[in-house]
């Protein structure tokens, strides 16, 4: 069982990592050639939409997916039930920022924003027809069908991005880019499925599931809310070029940290489900998940931040130069998340939504009080605040790790600090490595080889057993 366990684990993470990294590397790839052409004020006026959007999301997946992936044995009824309220739910909310989207404009003085949300708010519509088909993907741990059906989509959308920007488009390159790749993963996703819905809804099913999935709804919006309230802010009280810095800042720290955290949450939640019941194997592999996490991202972000003047003025030219501070304190920020989903995954396997939702509202009301704090110093130090609300998130998210099966903060500091200390020491040693070259390009060579030299170098000596599980999975399936 072991050996399954095992091998299951291993197949998600390099089929989740190949589908989220092949994915928004082309996405990201994609979005750095529009960025030199179009203007950071375009990035701005999408950027202020994303609160409005994020929230109509988590309404479409209501938590729905986590309430049939934790489920032992899901009946068909049980698909379609969900299937048919994500249809009311999905068309309820287009319609919704359809209607609203005057007022959005009005919020932001911005006019233009009225046709933009109405096309992009599509989006909403077209993703709440895939909940039912990515759950039971996930639910098989088959991460390879949702890749190919996210490359093609990607792929095909990218090019009329790309052509759309080139044409003079501006802001309507990105805005059709995301409409098209979400129509299209649609098509695809039920092509691949072969799964029909059955024309029956059960109010007995809905109401189990969404007993386990309301709160995560609830926990969601809370989250969803907090995280886009940073845009919704700098839209509103800064400028639109200062809101197009601010969300290409967030897209550079989110790549590495916000993919490594989908990953680890997709793959780590079915799997510590299926040993939820055995608090010592489950106790284990939980730490274990911790440790290699912690391997993979910390080094990436520390990277990112000591690299981040060079990769900016490379990628996207100086008229991107606002990027660059703002990169370097969301990195220290983000470096933290995907413990932070480990920990939340725990709750979820165990059943405990309803702590899951205290933690959340404890949090961002933290948060939030940071937020208010750090605004009238502008949007640097709002980014600053967000570093001090991560760590106090770790600690408040790690004490239910404690009381459900003994592994609190202090054990997790234990077993990621070797990690943590060797990242640090790796930033430090790519930031003088690269202090008296001055060529861009030069420094992200040299930087990136010192520091993965550095790195490989001392966890060879200092943390080699997880060193060692990486390269094994690695070698297992390449």
């Amino acid at each position: 069982m072991m050996k399954s366990l095992k091998q299951k684990t291993m197949s998600g993470i390099v089929w989740s990592s190949l589908e989220r990294f092949s994915v928004q590397g082309i996405q990201f790839i994609i979005q750095l050639v529009m960025a030199r052409i179009l203007l950071p004020s375009d990035y701005g006026l999408i950027g202020m939409l994303t609160i409005f959007l994020a929230i109509a999301q988590s309404f479409v997946d209501s938590g729905f997916t986590n309430a049939l992936v934790r489920k032992p044995s899901c009946s068909a009824v049980d698909f379609s039930t969900v299937f048919y309220f994500n249809i009311v739910i999905g068309l309820l909310f287009y319609l919704l920022l359809y209607a609203g989207a005057p007022w959005i404009a009005q919020f932001y003085n911005e006019p233009l924003l009225t046709d933009l949300t109405r096309v992009v708010g599509i989006t909403v519509l077209a993703n709440s027809l895939t909940i039912v088909q990515r759950a039971r993907f996930t639910i098989r741990i088959d991460f390879k069908t949702q890749a190919k059906a996210a490359v093609i989509a990607v792929l095909i959308s990218g090019a009329v991005g790309l052509w759309m920007a080139y044409s003079g488009y501006g802001v309507w390159a990105i805005a059709v880019q995301s409409v098209v790749n979400g129509l299209l993963n649609m098509i695809i996703l039920w092509l691949y499925s072969g799964w029909m819905p059955e024309l029956a809804f059960s109010w007995v099913s809905f109401r189990e599931m969404f007993s386990f999935g309301s709160r995560l709804l609830l926990s969601g919006l809370i989250d969803t809310v907090y995280k886009n309230i940073y845009a919704l802010v700098i839209g509103k009280k800064f400028t639109a070029r200062d809101l197009g810095f601010y969300t290409r800042a967030d897209q550079f720290a989110q790549f590495p940290s916000a993919n490594i955290t989908g990953i680890i949450s997709r793959v780590t939640f079915p799997v510590l489900s299926e040993i939820q019941d055995d608090n010592d194997r489950l106790k284990h592999v939980y730490r274990k998940y911790i440790r290699l996490s912690a391997f993979v991202v910390f080094p990436l972000m520390t990277g990112l931040a000591a690299l981040a003047q060079p990769l900016i003025h490379v990628v996207l030219t100086s008229k991107w130069d606002g990027v660059v501070l703002l990169l370097q304190l969301l990195c220290f920020s983000f470096m933290w998340y995907p413990i932070h989903a480990i920990n939340l995954n725990l709750l979820q396997v165990k059943g405990h939504s309803d702590l899951f939702l205290r933690l959340e509202i404890i949090k961002k009301i933290v948060g939030v009080m940071i937020l208010c704090i750090t605004i009238p110093m502008g949007v640097a130090a709002m980014c600053g605040g967000l570093i001090v609300s991560s760590l106090i998130g770790l600690f408040i998210n790690s004490y239910y790790s404690e009381k459900l099966i003994g592994v609190g903060l202090i054990r997790q500091m234990r077993d990621i600090m070797p990690i943590l200390v060797c990242a640090l020491c790796m930033c430090l040693v790519v930031w003088l490595s690269v202090y008296y070259i001055e060529l861009n390009g030069i420094k992200l060579l040299v930087g990136t080889i010192a520091g993965v030299l550095f790195y490989l170098v001392s966890t060879r000596f200092i943390c080699p057993e997880e060193l060692g599980e990486l390269l094994t999975i690695v070698k297992n399936k390449f």
